[in-house]
């Protein structure tokens, strides 16, 4: 087996430049960002290019990823947003080739497993459904990661690129692999108990997400300030 298909690698590149395409030209609501450090507010309509075209003038340098340190500012990314254009490098990769990634290889996996079997393990319909709940989820409330660290604070550099290009679609999938080498049946109680804990942990993390949003955007709201 070879470690590098070329093949595959274009097919991925594809993928990438399609979400890219869609990203631009889908309608969609305009959101305007947090408020930076330079007070104007970016409007949000790979690792090598993003450090070296950060020592352009006027950029806005991540206060992390500006230590001098070459190999570090690398790593953690020296431009806090980088654009091509209008194109907010960042803001998409945070979300949609990781994410939707995932889901694509996950229903490979799935589909993968109805060959050998002939059947989706109840344990397979889990992992589809509450994984693709949770992409769902965050691509649905996405305007809220404009008030999140990884955009108003964190630079964009190596680390984040192989986080969401490489690591999220090609390790957050293994659960999905191993259904498809190691399928195991569960009972209907299992299945029903695995679903309550986990929608139970979703509505705490979405609340507290929505909250935490809330009060970045507006702190003096109502719902933003404790109770008496």
């Amino acid at each position: 087996m070879r470690l590098f298909d070329f093949g595959a690698f274009f097919i991925y590149c594809g993928f990438v430049g399609l979400l890219a395409l869609f990203y631009k030209i889908l309608p969609g609501e305009d959101v305007h960002g947090t408020l930076m450090r330079d007070k104007t507010r970016l409007n949000y309509a790979v690792s090598f290019f993003v450090y070296i075209n950060s020592f352009n003038s006027n950029k806005l340098l991540a206060l992390g990823g500006n230590s001098g340190n070459s190999i570090y500012d690398f790593m953690i990314g020296r431009e806090l947003n980088p654009h091509i254009g209008s194109f907010d490098i960042k803001f998409f990769t945070e979300l949609r080739p990781g994410l939707i990634g995932w889901l694509f290889i996950n229903y490979c996996l799935a589909a993968k497993q109805f060959i050998n079997l002939g059947y989706i393990t109840k344990s397979m319909v889990l992992v589809q459904f509450l994984q693709s709940w949770y992409v769902v989820d965050a691509l649905w409330y996405e305007k809220a990661l404009l008030t999140t660290m990884d955009i108003t604070t964190d630079g964009f550099g190596f680390m984040l690129a192989f986080g969401c290009y490489s690591w999220v679609p090609f390790n957050y999938t293994l659960q999905a692999r191993y259904l498809v080498d190691f399928p195991r049946t569960i009972s209907w109680l299992e299945f029903g108990i695995i679903l309550f804990v986990n929608f139970l942990g979703y509505y705490i993390f979405r609340s507290s997400n929505l909250q935490k949003n809330e009060f970045r955007e507006n702190p003096t709201s109502k719902r933003s300030k404790r109770k008496q």
